[in-house]
């Protein structure tokens, strides 16, 4: 299977804001966590390797779950998709990606995303995430 890259991001901060980019406000935020579990829903989540600042993790979500809005402080989210289809929703500037099996892409450190299952059966990927220190910061 040919490894096709979507589209890299590069990591960016824009230094004016330390949970999320500027157009997030603070209403549309709440506190950082280091453990989302209890936000995720997701059929499964297994985390294959954590040291500090690098962490890998595989999740499958069903057809109607998702990984709500959020952001990540300092963290670049890389995503790898190994069976189904994934679907991830940007902001700053709007964007929606659409992965299918070998694609990859990258979402910068405070850029807000959601994800979601894009195809009719479950959706499993893996996804790599550093360098720095790991939080998950819940928009609405």
């Amino acid at each position: 299977m040919a490894l096709r890259q979507v589209d890299a991001v590069s990591s960016v901060s824009s230094g004016t804001n330390d949970n999320c980019l500027v157009s997030v406000g603070q209403r549309d935020r709440m506190e950082a966590t280091k453990d989302p579990s209890q936000l995720l829903d997701v059929e499964r989540l297994e985390h294959y390797a954590a040291r500090p600042g690098f962490r890998i993790s595989e999740i499958t979500i069903k057809t109607r779950q998702k990984i709500p809005w959020h952001c990540h402080s300092n963290i670049q989210d890389t995503f790898y998709v190994i069976e189904g289809k994934v679907r991830i929703f940007l902001r700053d500037p709007k964007e929606e990606v659409n992965l299918a099996p070998g694609e990859i892409y990258s979402v910068r450190a405070k850029r807000p995303h959601l994800v979601t299952n894009g195809g009719q059966s479950s959706a499993t990927f893996v996804i790599l995430q550093g360098m720095g220190e790991y939080d998950f910061v819940p928009l609405t």
